[in-house]
């Protein structure tokens, strides 16, 4: 794409917008961008310095003077500038469609509700361990914190780039194409973006594949309802190579089914020849990397690896090393016989649940934050089985507090800190002091990784004082 004296209009100075703005001036385009509140002084200079315009505190006419917009995944469609965009026709891209355009590298984009991270994380640590036997690099970039327009003028055409996209990210993406695509699975979440509609959301995601041909691969959960009765409905259709895993060996009646899957604690993979047993689960599941879940997002990873043509023993060398992400069912420490796990990336009531099952014995549960229309009564049961007690925080700690009322005793807490104090009142030898929000972290903190430092934090404040 050649963007030399395009006018763009980049909308929203967060990370993956000024990485796009930067990376559209390398290219020769004449860029502003637009911010609703304020960029640091620092940061304000910085784009001086490279010829990059700035409008601070609201967006003024200049935004539509342009050729195109790209626009920041956070910004709804519902926002007036977007409206105004939209009713001149205005071509809207998202960074990560933007960056794509400058790609060298092969492609692996990773989305779905949840597991996305993980296993975009285990595909790069894949990749890493596979490069440095075959010399190419492994970049992981996307809705994982690190933009993609950030790093894509480094990759070279034996590279690999593991994207991690979010639903948002997807929604601009016109001819966004990678080389492998990945659906970990699809469950009700931002149901506040999509006006309550699963399908829209699903759509969103869906846009994954919308521009793959018979050179590219679909890689899917099938034990997934929403995702195996889509690509069962119409894989005929599909122009692409479709490659299903899941937890059970390929169903009597369906050859064509199951490519990557678990025999007994064994990852196999079906191939032309026959079947191919990869690893035990014993040798990769551990303290900080355990559960259901995370089989699922190994069996993923294995089944990307596999397409990339990456042998077996990349493969289980990383699997083996794997100690799983920050923030995702993070074992912090442990604090006379109480585990603490920092889950803090669990922002919707499906991660909360992977948290609740992957966990032994009895936990006590610190929860809440920025609901976005969240269905507690479908992890009532289990928390009836798992949990001894709730201690509530943020904006939807009275919501929590009636939805469990009478199955188990809420707590509510006016700050993380109190919450942590609360839950050590009541934890004792063999517990789990379980920190999975289970919602958005935007009520009370800037992120979920600010969230999920400020968990940690406390938690060793409470061992000095232990």
């Amino acid at each position: 794409m050649d963007v030399s004296g395009k006018k763009v209009s980049v909308v929203g100075a967060g990370k993956s917008g000024l990485a796009a703005a930067r990376l559209l001036r390398s290219k020769g385009a004449l860029v502003l961008v637009s911010e609703f509140g304020r960029v640091g002084e620092q940061e304000a200079g910085l784009l001086q310095e490279q010829g990059i315009s700035l409008e601070q505190e609201g967006h003024s006419g200049r935004v539509y003077d342009a050729d195109f917009c790209v626009v920041s995944p956070g910004i709804p469609p519902q926002a007036p500038v977007m409206k105004t965009m939209a009713a001149r026709g205005m071509a809207l891209y998202s960074e990560i469609e933007i960056a794509s355009l400058f790609c060298s590298a092969r492609i692996v984009g990773i989305t779905g509700t949840d597991g996305k991270t993980t296993t975009s994380t285990l595909v790069h640590r894949i990749c890493e361990e596979d490069g440095l036997r075959h010399g190419y690099r492994s970049y992981c970039v996307g809705n994982i914190g690190v933009p993609f327009s950030s790093l894509v003028s480094d990759m070279k055409a034996c590279d690999v780039a593991v994207v991690e996209l979010s639903s948002y990210q997807l929604e601009r993406c016109p001819t966004f194409r990678p080389d492998i695509a990945v659906i970990t699975n699809i469950t009700p979440d931002h149901l506040d973006r999509y006006e309550g509609d699963l399908n829209g959301y699903a759509a969103a995601k869906f846009r994954i594949y919308s521009n793959q041909s018979e050179d590219d691969t679909l890689i899917y959960n099938e034990d997934d309802p929403l995702l195996s009765s889509h690509f069962e409905a119409g894989r005929r259709h599909f122009p692409f190579r479709i490659v299903p895993f899941g937890l059970e060996p390929v169903a009597p009646g369906h050859p064509d089914r199951r490519i990557v899957f678990l025999e007994g604690n064994t990852i196999v993979v079906r191939t032309d020849g026959g079947y191919e047993r990869i690893i035990e689960t014993s040798e990769f599941l551990k303290e900080s990397f355990r559960g259901r879940h995370n089989i699922y997002n190994a069996l993923a990873a294995v089944a990307a690896a596999r397409e990339l043509g990456i042998g077996n023993e990349s493969i289980c060398s990383a699997l083996r090393e794997f100690t799983g992400v920050e923030h995702r069912q993070e074992f912090v420490m442990n604090i006379n016989g109480t585990g603490w796990v920092n889950d803090s990336k669990a922002t919707n009531i499906n991660a909360l649940r992977q948290a609740l099952d992957a966990l032994p014995g009895m936990v006590i549960l610190i929860a809440g934050g920025r609901d976005k229309g969240n269905d507690y009564a479908s992890i009532a049961d289990l928390v009836r089985k798992k949990v001894s007690v709730i201690i509530a925080i943020g904006e939807s700690q009275e919501k929590i507090a009636a939805a469990f009322d009478g199955i188990v005793a809420v707590k509510t807490a006016g700050s993380l800190e109190d919450a942590v104090l609360s839950a050590s009142e009541f934890s004792g030898p063999g517990q789990t002091v379980l920190f999975s929000p289970g919602c958005a972290s935007f009520d009370m903190f800037a992120d979920f990784e600010d969230r999920g430092r400020r968990f940690k934090k406390c938690v060793h404040q409470l061992q000095q004082t232990c």
